[in-house]
């Protein structure tokens, strides 16, 4: 079999028998995705309704909703939303440039692992709220120190998922295309980047998830704006409805952004047996 043939295999579509069963499974799943956060909300606004709990410290989800709703159409909710998505966006940029390459970079040099790897892996296990009084010293208590937090955030995973996708290639592929005469160029753009996509989209979403987490500890830095202050502001004012108010748009967005990275991702994957996932 040629190597075209190989990869005509490998890249083409699946069977047209095993189409609808699998798409109709992905819809089922999304729908299944529902049935456990909405039947909780449903049990515990049926118990705060029928006086078996208080909901005091946790307010019913008909509290939550008209919270959310509220500074909706008193457009408080949109600034706050906006700031945090610019400052996720920002870190996560910056954080996935700067995992990608020193992964990549290490993965492909056993020098630059033996000299780099120690040092990031030491820094890897500093608690996150241990860089927020020295981003402050360094940066101020503006974007610039929030910014650098989240990228702090996800540089790790990216980093780590990128230095284990190459280490983990496989060297008779390689062989493979040194068989075939590819260059270096397209030994990469051939064999090298198809080999690691998957692992490397899956160390994506382990950073973005990260950065998510991060924000809220940058937006307790001194933040007048973004999710992290509404829940701050909150726990201040004893609001309980306004902290969970803005958990629940944390978990949404955190969704959605995760949803946007991998539609964007899915046609790299087109040509991988990821139906199983």
């Amino acid at each position: 079999m040629s190597l075209a043939q190989v990869e005509t295999y490998a890249g083409g579509a699946q069977p047209r028998a095993t189409r609808p069963t699998r798409s109709g499974w992905r819809r089922w799943r999304l729908a299944l995705g529902f049935v456990v956060p909405v039947g909780l909300a449903l049990i515990w606004e049926a118990a705060v309704r029928a006086g078996f709990a208080e909901g005091r410290l946790m307010p019913p989800p008909s509290r939550i909703g008209a919270t959310i709703l509220g500074l909706a159409r008193s457009g408080e909710l949109w600034p706050h939303v906006a700031a945090t998505l610019q400052r996720i966006g920002l870190g996560f940029a910056l954080g996935v440039g700067a995992g990608t390459v020193l992964g990549a970079l290490t993965g492909a040099s056993g020098l630059a692992r033996a000299l780099l790897d120690p040092l990031l892996q030491a820094l890897r296990a500093i608690p996150s709220i241990a860089w927020v009084p020295l981003f402050i010293l360094w940066l101020g208590i503006f974007e610039a120190s929030k910014v650098t937090l989240i990228a702090a955030g996800v540089f790790f995973p990216v980093y780590l998922g990128t230095l284990g996708a190459v280490i983990a290639v496989d060297r008779r592929i390689i062989e493979v295309g040194e068989v075939f005469l590819f260059s270096r160029l397209k030994m990469v753009r051939r064999i090298l980047l198809p080999a690691i996509l998957p692992h490397y989209i899956t160390a994506l979403r382990s950073g973005l998830g990260l950065g998510w987490m991060f924000v809220v500890a940058a937006e307790f830095m001194g933040a007048s704006e973004g999710l992290g202050y509404l829940l701050l502001d909150g726990q201040q004012l004893g609001k309980p409805d306004q902290i969970v108010a803005a958990i629940l748009v944390f978990a949404v967005l955190g969704k959605a952004t995760d949803t946007l990275l991998l539609t964007l991702t899915h046609p790299f994957l087109k040509g991988y047996d990821l139906n199983h996932a």
